[in-house]
């Protein structure tokens, strides 16, 4: 495995992903998974409803760039969104929400000396 390349900046600390490399991310998944399920989605009009007149690889190719670049941009999208979203203050506060409970000891209300007493 090759050794993990040094930072120029920030004295050597690690640094995650730009927005623009998740973007391309973000498309390039959506854009795959889009491909995948237009290819089963006009597969199956292809055969129910038949190619019509483009034939079956062009009806086929365009029912899978469809999907593919549709799904690609909302995913891309929605991965710049969720990028947008992380700051110091919303990363601690779910830090703190997510943290074991603390536990406490219980305090005793009941004393039987005072019911004693009361008889």
């Amino acid at each position: 495995m090759p050794p993990m390349p040094s930072s120029s900046t920030g004295g050597g600390r690690m640094q995650g992903p730009s927005t623009f490399d998740k973007w391309k991310m973000g498309a390039m998944l959506g854009g795959s998974v889009g491909l995948i399920m237009g290819f089963i989605f006009g597969g199956f009009n292809i055969i129910r409803y038949g190619a019509g007149p483009n034939g079956p690889m062009r009806t086929l190719g365009q029912y899978m760039l469809g999907s593919g670049a549709t799904f690609g941009f909302f995913m891309s999208i929605g991965s710049i969104i969720r990028t947008e979203g992380s700051s110091p203050l919303m990363a601690d506060a779910y830090a703190r929400a997510r943290r074991q409970p603390m536990v406490l000891p219980r305090r005793y209300t009941w004393r039987p000396e005072e019911i004693e007493k009361d008889n």
